[in-house]
């Protein structure tokens, strides 16, 4: 004999597919991530869905013991760090790990999530700034767990999420080179629509203020986290009359770029100018010179949100938001300014 809880799911998904004008096993498709529902039947039962409060209190068993992680660009070195975070919990617990490329730097793409809901996961895990509110219902009603790890943005407070601490790693970059003495410090942060680009050029900000430096506006760039933004951003600034005599670079990818710039143009580093990145991927001891760089711990952030998909959940706390640390880490391309 089914339970109570059995019969009252049967009658809902029953109102459901009344309610929509289907039959009940095109509910089931939609529940089960199928891909032969059409695009305006599937929005339909997914509302009705969430409007009768349907969710699964006990979810089956997934397909397979998986942990997903999705990303905009797989091919990055913000990826394999992050990977790597997540075998290490994953093969303790026999745990396979997938890999998905879908959407822009906010979200994942609208066809993703048929997909996952086909394969059911142990958990999802999103390197992205946010998720949309049908995404977040879907995964939900499906009891599919998930956490951004936040390299890139702000989550919504019912999202748990790992990031680190961009505003602290800002101000310590910029003030290694206030306190070497520069005075004309220029940063190229990352895109100006991501929160971590903000925080980390706030903390710049706070860093000049506490030296009793102005900000010059001409000195601010935002970039795009990549090699060649940093080198076009850096030849911008560095031949200017009053270029300056430092620069933080709001990625390590953007760090080689003003490297290759500042080669380019004849110009010493450290000895004609400072460098500073962030993130401190494993390439960053091998540029030439070694990269001084603000670590953030990558691998560290994608463990504790591997171990979150994989805690059982507290329906009666708040949606966990984790913060680790940065610190700066001193190499040799940073020097007090050539006059002293």
């Amino acid at each position: 004999m089914p339970g109570e809880d059995e019969v009252d799911r049967r009658v809902t998904l029953a109102t459901v597919a009344r309610e929509a004008g289907v039959s009940l096993p095109t509910v089931s498709k939609v529940l089960n991530g199928r891909s032969d529902v059409s695009p305006a039947t599937r929005a339909k039962i997914e509302r009705l869905l969430d409007s009768h409060g349907y969710c699964r209190r006990t979810p089956g068993a997934p397909q397979s013991p998986l942990i997903e992680i999705v990303f905009h660009e797989l091919e990055s070195v913000w990826a394999m760090e992050l990977i790597r975070g997540v075998e290490n919990v994953a093969k303790r617990t026999n745990a396979t790990v997938a890999l998905t490329e879908s959407g822009t730097r906010q979200a994942p793409g609208p066809e993703w999530i048929a997909g996952v809901l086909r394969r059911r996961p142990l958990g999802v895990l999103l390197v992205f700034s946010t998720v949309p509110e049908d995404v977040k219902r879907q995964l939900r009603s499906r009891a599919i767990p998930f956490v951004i790890v936040d390299p890139a943005g702000d989550p919504d407070p019912d999202v748990p999420s790992v990031g680190s601490a961009n505003w602290a790693g800002g101000l310590a970059a910029t003030r290694h080179l206030t306190d070497q003495g520069h005075r004309r410090v220029a940063i190229i942060t990352g895109p100006p629509d991501l929160m971590c680009s903000l925080a980390r050029l706030d903390g710049y900000r706070s860093a000049l203020t506490m030296a009793g430096l102005d900000v010059d506006p001409e000195l601010v760039r935002f970039g795009d986290f990549h090699v060649q933004g940093g080198y076009d951003h850096a030849l911008e600034l560095l031949r200017r009359p009053d270029r300056p005599t430092a620069v933080f670079a709001g990625s390590d990818l953007q760090a080689l770029g003003v490297l290759e710039a500042a080669r380019v143009l004849g110009l010493s580093v450290p000895g004609q100018l400072s460098v500073v990145g962030y993130d401190d991927v494993s390439l960053a001891q091998w540029s030439s010179p070694p990269l001084t760089t603000v670590q953030q711990p990558l691998q560290r952030m994608a463990e504790e949100a591997a171990r979150m998909l994989l805690r059982p959940p507290d329906p009666r706390k708040a949606a966990q938001r984790i913060e680790l640390a940065t610190h700066l880490v001193i190499r040799q391309s940073t020097a007090p300014p050539a006059d002293g």
